[in-house]
């Protein structure tokens, strides 16, 4: 995807906007919820109609979405906060806009902790963990068709802090969640199509079946594997 700069410089206001926005469409101002306004921005970064890069000004936003400032405004913040969007302090709010190398940077980083921690997690696994870490994976895949986006990336993220954690080194979570913190999560820049979040889905089975059998080397592998995402 491009960055639509022009528009930006010419007029301040995010680009995508189409008949389907006028405000005769948009639902009367404050009677959208803030959740609302979460799934439809992410729905739009998706899909490519707010390009990486842009800008997400409040007032445009407003209009667009047909919702009042306190609901885009706690929109924003909560998205920024899952780092679903970027914010730059004093300026505001942007799509993230990919940067390959250090991408493709934390992602080693990730595959030498995570992987590396796949000896202890199945050295440390309980009956009790392998069972928690499997309803988290049920979880997940419940949500995968009719769930809200935002929910789908929060139960993701309780199964790989969990998984961590059966390892039992609290630092190790808390590493992992700071450079998860440095990346754009997975729904805006992993999940690109609706077969690549169910193989996601596979790929916590497979770390769930590894762990029950025992088998440290599959672990690795299938950790390896939901990482690096070779199949896109």
């Amino acid at each position: 995807m491009r960055v639509n700069a022009l528009p930006l410089a010419m007029t301040g206001r995010i680009s995508g906007m189409d008949a389907m926005d006028r405000p005769s469409d948009r639902p009367e101002p404050g009677r959208v919820a803030a959740s609302q306004v979460m799934e439809r921005l992410l729905t739009d970064i998706r899909s490519g109609a707010l390009s990486p890069g842009t800008w997400l000004k409040q007032i445009d936003l407003e209009e667009r979405y047909g919702a009042g400032r306190p609901a885009i405004r706690q929109a924003l913040e909560r998205l920024a906060e899952k780092r679903l969007i970027g914010h730059v302090r004093n300026r505001g709010y942007h799509v993230h806009r990919p940067d390959g190398q250090q991408t493709s940077d934390l992602l080693a980083i990730r595959l030498y902790l995570e992987v590396g921690a796949a000896d202890r997690i199945v050295e440390q696994a309980t009956p009790e963990a392998a069972a928690e870490l499997e309803r988290l994976a049920v979880g997940f895949d419940a949500l995968i068709e009719d769930g809200p986006m935002v929910a789908l990336y929060e139960a993701n993220l309780s199964f790989h802090r969990f998984l961590l954690s059966i390892a039992g080194n609290d630092e190790l979570v808390q590493l992992v969640d700071e450079l998860r913190q440095r990346m754009s999560s997975a729904p805006v820049s992993q999940w690109i199509s609706p077969g690549r979040i169910r193989r996601s889905a596979a790929e916590h089975h497979q770390m769930v079946a590894a762990i029950k059998a025992g088998a440290s080397e599959d672990l690795k592998a299938a950790i390896r594997r939901h990482i690096l995402q070779p199949d896109g």
